[in-house]
């Protein structure tokens, strides 16, 4: 091919562009799929050790404060049920646990009570060994 007609013909293809050769994709059907893509295995950048999380809810967090209400006073001494203000995120168990840890006593039941104003309360019925009232006047509300 000569010069003079290389040149020609490079003229012709920036004049034309490189995009004047593309053909359509002719659809079969109405419906539109996605082509599949590359999907890449995850590579993390950390070991792929799981490392266990601090307990969120400890003994402490669980019970906020004692209620100290005439009527939860009432069920001190007649019924021996401590009357504790809880975290809404605590169970039964959770509770149950946390005053056996906390003030060493042996739990018989635990009623909860999820009040109006969004905070949890639970009645602890401590077993007849433990006298509420003597628990009462350690933690200091009697």
């Amino acid at each position: 091919m000569a010069p003079s007609a290389k040149a020609s013909a490079a003229k012709k293809a920036v004049s034309k562009g490189t995009n004047g050769k593309k053909a359509l994709k002719v659809r079969n059907t109405a419906t539109f799929r996605l082509p599949k893509t590359l999907q890449l295995a995850r590579s993390p950048k950390y070991s792929s050790k799981v490392v266990p999380h601090y307990n969120r809810l400890d003994a402490h967090k669980i019970i906020e404060k004692p209620v100290t209400s005439e009527s939860s006073l009432k069920k001190v001494e007649d019924e021996n049920i401590l009357v504790f203000q809880v975290s809404m995120k605590s169970n039964k168990n959770q509770i149950k646990q946390a005053v056996k840890e906390l003030y060493s006593v042996d739990v018989l039941k635990v009623n909860t009570l999820v009040r109006p104003n969004g905070t949890k309360k639970a009645y602890v019925r401590l077993t007849a060994e433990h006298d509420a009232l003597e628990i009462a006047s350690d933690i200091g509300y009697i």
